[in-house]
């Protein structure tokens, strides 16, 4: 055993995997691990790296931060927090009485989020929440309950009870909404269950349901928001506006944060001491998030996430291997769904020839690149992959 594995092995705790590798450093769409290996990191620290690393805007506006302010106590705000709150306000289409609440990951934006649909609670009737079966929203207790998938929430059990998780179609949630809803919970894309979109049409009538039931439409764009689907939000490309929406991964290219933004009437839910945080909204990540922010709009990288998007389809479709039955997704957050059980085995091919992608499932291969990829990534991407396909045939 390497002296780094063995190092790790006894000062982490065991809920953590065995690394892949030992990283030390990066640049833009590259990683170079402790042994000068270099990989092409497809998956962006899990669709976090949004400007991929050591990107300038990135680096000078935390070093400057660091120079200046890093944490205040919720006593206090400061000119990062709000701008990057007016920011969020404007970029999510300046809807009337738009609030933003900041913490310093997605799980907790969702703990947030859980607490908002808890004071929906009408006359004391409203007692159920809504997930679907598939979803993730994350591992802290309140999150955990939320997400759909049994088989990580059956060791902690019992959790938050009266939440329901039905199947991610519109028939199931006609059937499962009533006066005692509170919120639905949704991602528009299943990141963790390997890239599953919805049934075509899910979002507007969920908002149509929910609306009609005074129950709140949250949606989870923890992993498809900031730029990743070619949308500021994915919620754009669809022609609704939710309640509300939880935001962390890319928001501040890999610094700590998240966002539970607030919509309308729901934006009134949450009074002095309802909420809270130490750590969230600190100067440090705020000015790392509204340096993330503006550079997306400066280079307009929504237009390349969509181009790029498309591209990389093609670029997989032309691969012409029996392996791959399906690409799913929309913009740079695409899955692979392959006709073996052979994920596991393509991402460790393509890691041990230098390309970093992920097995979110047997059968899906889950691509996340950072938003600033061009033609050299792609041809470096599609050169490797196909490598890693021929190698299981």
């Amino acid at each position: 055993m390497s002296d780094w594995k063995q190092r790790f092995s006894i000062a982490m705790m065991g809920s953590s995997p065995t690394p892949l590798a030992h990283l030390v450093r990066g640049d833009r769409c590259h990683v170079w691990d402790i042994d000068g290996t270099r990989y092409l990191d497809f998956l962006s620290g899990i669709a976090v790296n949004a400007l991929g690393h050591g990107h300038p805007a990135l680096v000078d506006a935390v070093s400057k931060q660091a120079a200046e302010l890093v944490h205040v106590s919720n006593y206090f705000s400061t000119p990062q927090q709000v701008e990057l709150a007016e920011r969020l306000v404007r970029l999510t289409g300046g809807h009337e009485a738009t609030r933003v609440f900041f913490a310093n990951s997605g799980t907790e934006a969702n703990e947030g989020a859980l607490k908002l649909a808890k004071l929906n609670s009408g006359d004391g009737t409203r007692t159920r929440i809504l997930s679907l079966q598939g979803s993730f929203h994350g591992r802290s207790t309140g999150a955990l309950a939320l997400t759909g998938q049994s088989a990580l929430r059956g060791p902690f059990a019992p959790l938050i009870p009266g939440i329901d998780h039905i199947e991610p179609t519109i028939q199931a949630l006609a059937e499962a909404m009533g006066p005692d809803v509170a919120a639905l919970f949704v991602e528009p894309i299943m990141g963790e269950a390997g890239v599953v979109e919805l049934p075509p049409g899910y979002l507007a009538e969920a908002r149509r349901i929910t609306r009609e039931a005074g129950a709140l439409l949250i949606l989870d764009e923890i992993q498809t928001g900031v730029g990743r689907t070619g949308h500021w939000f994915a919620f754009q490309g669809t022609g609704i506006v939710p309640d509300a929406m939880t935001l962390a991964k890319g928001l501040a290219g890999g610094v700590p944060i998240g966002a539970l933004v607030t919509f309308g009437q729901a934006s009134t839910l949450f009074g002095p001491g309802s909420h809270g945080t130490t750590f969230g909204g600190n100067p440090l990540a705020a000015a790392a998030a509204n340096a993330v922010l503006g550079e997306i709009e400066r280079a307009d990288l929504l237009g390349n996430a969509r181009r790029r998007g498309v591209q990389l389809r093609e670029a997989i479709e032309s691969i012409h291997s029996p392996l791959v039955a399906d690409v799913r997704g929309e913009g740079l957050l695409i899955g692979i769904g392959l006709s073996a059980p052979v994920a596991k085995q393509v991402a460790a091919h393509a890691l041990a020839h230098g390309l970093i992608v992920n097995a979110a499932n047997d059968t899906t291969i889950r691509i996340a690149p950072p938003l600033i990829i061009g033609d050299e990534e792609i041809a470096e991407f599609q050169s490797i992959f196909c490598q890693a396909l021929e190698a299981q045939a």
